[in-house]
Parts: structure tokens; sequence; C-alpha cells
């Protein structure tokens, strides 16, 4: 299966240049910049709009509107090719896909967060974050961001893929024996759409 990924694109998906052909896409979280629901149902028109035959995206912490809204909530406005993962997952032509995001609330309640890192599947194929794991891809102004949690999980569960983005200035692809890393972020810290959504295989 092929598939593309990117993230951070802020409500400019519309800007984006034509996107490569793939089985499926997913977005890894901050579609939208204010966070309203009208700028969430633009990207979901948009998304639904694409030609790709399965789209997975998740919330990031610009998408205010969905912050503790349930997956199923979500779910009944999208088509029946596209999936909204809240610290869930989907199985897709016997790949398993599985996604957390990452909103402003998880900021202020950091013990749910990590429960919902501990609900991640031992089986995941594909890992889809908004924020990066410790260490890797997650570093802007000499700073390092990631969630050293969430990298203990990486290591622990081993997806052939872990896809994020939230640290724009960190864009990029990371190996390890077991995974490989993905910052899609399409921004750069100007806000500026300037990289490109990478094709992969599994």
């Amino acid at each position: 299966m092929k598939f593309i990924h990117l993230s951070d694109t802020h409500g400019k998906h519309h800007e984006l240049p034509k996107l490569p052909s793939a089985d499926l896409i997913i977005h890894s979280g901050d579609v939208s910049m204010a966070g309203t629901g009208k700028e969430v149902m633009g990207f979901i028109d948009w998304f639904g709009a694409l030609n790709y035959k399965y789209k997975i995206f998740i919330g990031g912490n610009h998408d205010f509107c969905l912050d503790g809204k349930a997956r199923e909530r979500i779910q009944k406005f999208l088509p029946s090719n596209m999936h909204y993962l809240y610290d869930s997952g989907v199985e897709i032509d016997g790949i398993q896909f599985w996604g957390i995001p990452y909103f402003v609330s998880c900021k202020s309640q950091t013990e749910n967060y990590y429960r919902a890192l501990d609900t991640i599947h031992c089986n995941t194929d594909v890992l889809i974050t908004h924020s990066p794991p410790f260490g890797i891809l997650d570093r802007a102004n000499n700073i390092t961001y990631g969630c050293p949690d969430l990298l203990e999980i990486v290591l622990k569960i081993k997806p052939k893929y872990h896809l994020f983005g939230h640290i724009h200035d960190a864009y990029g692809v990371e190996k390890s024996t077991t995974t490989t890393f993905v910052n899609g972020a399409m921004m750069n810290e100007d806000y500026r759409l300037v990289n490109e959504a990478r094709m992969f295989v599994i």
C-alpha cells in the first residue's frame, strides 16, 4: 500500500500543490489555524474530495473544536472511506493504524494524555500522533519538544511508521532499525507552506 503523509497545513490545504497518487492519505493534525468548526469542516470537505481510496486524520493543538469531542460524533459527518482517529485505531487492508491527537487540554490534563498513550495497541503498524517523540525530529530554536513517554512506547511496540508534525522546523525523516519516523509539517515557523507531502510504502 502506498500512502501520503502531511501535517500542519493550518487551513491552507487549498494552497498545496497537486499531491502524488497513492492508496491512502494521512494528516497528523493542525488542519486549521483558529480551530473553528467552519475551518475544520472546510478541511473535511477538501479532504473528502481528494482522489484517494482511504483517508485518515487526527486533531492537533490548533484544532480546538475537536478537543474532547468523541470520535463517533465526528465520524458520523465523514464519508465511509475517511477515518477520524482519537485515541483509537482502524484496520485497512490488514494494516493496523492508531491515532493519538494532541490538544491544548492535553497540557493541563497530562494524566489523561499518558493514559491515552497506554491505549496504543501493541500490533500497531502505523502510529499517528500530532506531537513527536523525544529526541526525534522535535527540535526548534535549540529546544527539544518531544515526549519521552511517547518515545518509550514507540520503542516498545516498534511500529513500522510513526507519523507526526507539530514542530514545523523539524520536518524530515529518520529511520531506526525498526521504525521510520516522519515529521510531515508542511509549514515552517513563519506559517508558510514550504515543504512537500511525502509518499511511503507499507
